[in-house]
C-alpha cells in the first residue's frame, strides 16, 4: 500500500501494540496542541484571540502547567482572565459607575440594594453571569483543535477502510479499539458509509471489539487471582499491568502513567 502523508499518522499508529490506535493518535494530537499552545501560538494573533476567547479545561491547564514553561502560561492566563473579567462584569461596572458616588464597596451594596426591589433585574445579572461561566466551563481551544484533527483523522479510517485491503485486514487484527473511540467510529460509519458498506464494517469491527472485551475482562481477572497465595508462583501472563490498560479501555485515552 502506498502511504500519502495524511494517512501515515493512521498507519503508524494502527501498526502500533496497543488497547486503541486512536487513543494513540489523540495523544500525538494532544502532545502537539500543548507544546504549541506554549511556543508558536505565543506569536500568532489568531491563537492568541482563540486562547483569550475561550480559555482551557481543567485538564489541559493540568498538562499546560506540567510543562513547567510558567512565562508562557502566565502571559496567557494574563490577556485570558483580563478578557473573561470584561465578560462578566463590564456592563455591571457600568451599572455600578451610574450608582456609585462613593467608595467602590458601597457603591455594590447600593447597586444590589436597589436591583432587590427588581427582581426582573437581579435575574437578568443571574442569567448573564451564569451564561458566561457556563460558556468558560463548556469551551477549551485545545479540546477544540483535538476534536477536529481526530474528525480528520477519522476520514482518513474510512477512506484507508473502503479503499486499501490491507488497512481492513490490518484493522480486523488489532485489539479492538476503547469504548468512546469505538462509540466514534460507528456514528461515523453511519455518515460516511452507504447502508451496504455499514454491514461490512460492522461485521469487520465488531468482532474484533467482542474478542478484545472478552481478553481484558478475563486479564483483569487473572490479575485479581494472582493475589491468592495459591496463584504465587504461576505466571502474569499479560495480566501484570491489566488494570491501567483496562480503565483506558473502558473510558479511552487517560495519561495514568503521569499520575
Amino acid at each position: 500500500m502506498k502511504e500519502k502523508i495524511y494517512t501515515i499518522p493512521v498507519m503508524d499508529a494502527f501498526h502500533t501494540d496497543c488497547e486503541c490506535p486512536l487513543c494513540i493518535l489523540e495523544k500525538k494530537t494532544e502532545d502537539e496542541a500543548i507544546e504549541y499552545t506554549l511556543g508558536p501560538s505565543m506569536m500568532e494573533p489568531d491563537s492568541r484571540i482563540q486562547s483569550n476567547e475561550k480559555g482551557f479545561c481543567k485538564n489541559h491547564y493540568k498538562l499546560l502547567y506540567a510543562k513547567n514553561n510558567r512565562l508562557s502560561l502566565a502571559l496567557i492566563l494574563d490577556t485570558h482572565i483580563l478578557e473573561t473579567n470584561k465578560k462578566l462584569f463590564f456592563d455591571l461596572e457600568n451599572k455600578l459607575n451610574e450608582l456609585n458616588k462613593h467608595s467602590h464597596a458601597n457603591g455594590i451594596k447600593k447597586l444590589f440594594s436597589k436591583f432587590s426591589s427588581k427582581p426582573s433585574e437581579t435575574a437578568d445579572i443571574f442569567h448573564q453571569l451564569i451564561d458566561v461561566l457556563n460558556t468558560l466551563e463548556n469551551t477549551c481551544v485545545i479540546c477544540e483543535k483535538i476534536s477536529y484533527t481526530m474528525k480528520r483523522y477519522m476520514d482518513v479510517i474510512y477512506y484507508l477502510w473502503q479503499n486499501e485491503k490491507e488497512f481492513k485486514e490490518l484493522m480486523k487484527n488489532k485489539k479492538g479499539f476503547c469504548l468512546p473511540h469505538f462509540k466514534i467510529l460507528l456514528e461515523g460509519a453511519k455518515q460516511h458509509l452507504s447502508s451496504n458498506k455499514q454491514w461490512e464494517f460492522l461485521t469487520d469491527v465488531l468482532p474484533t471489539q467482542m474478542e478484545n472485551m472478552k481478553r481484558i475482562q478475563e486479564e483483569v481477572n487473572w490479575f485479581t487471582k494472582k493475589f491468592d497465595y495459591r496463584n504465587n508462583d504461576a505466571p502474569w501472563g499479560n495480566s501484570k499491568d491489566a488494570v491501567p490498560r483496562a480503565i483506558e479501555k473502558n473510558v479511552g485515552f487517560s495519561r495514568l502513567e503521569q499520575e
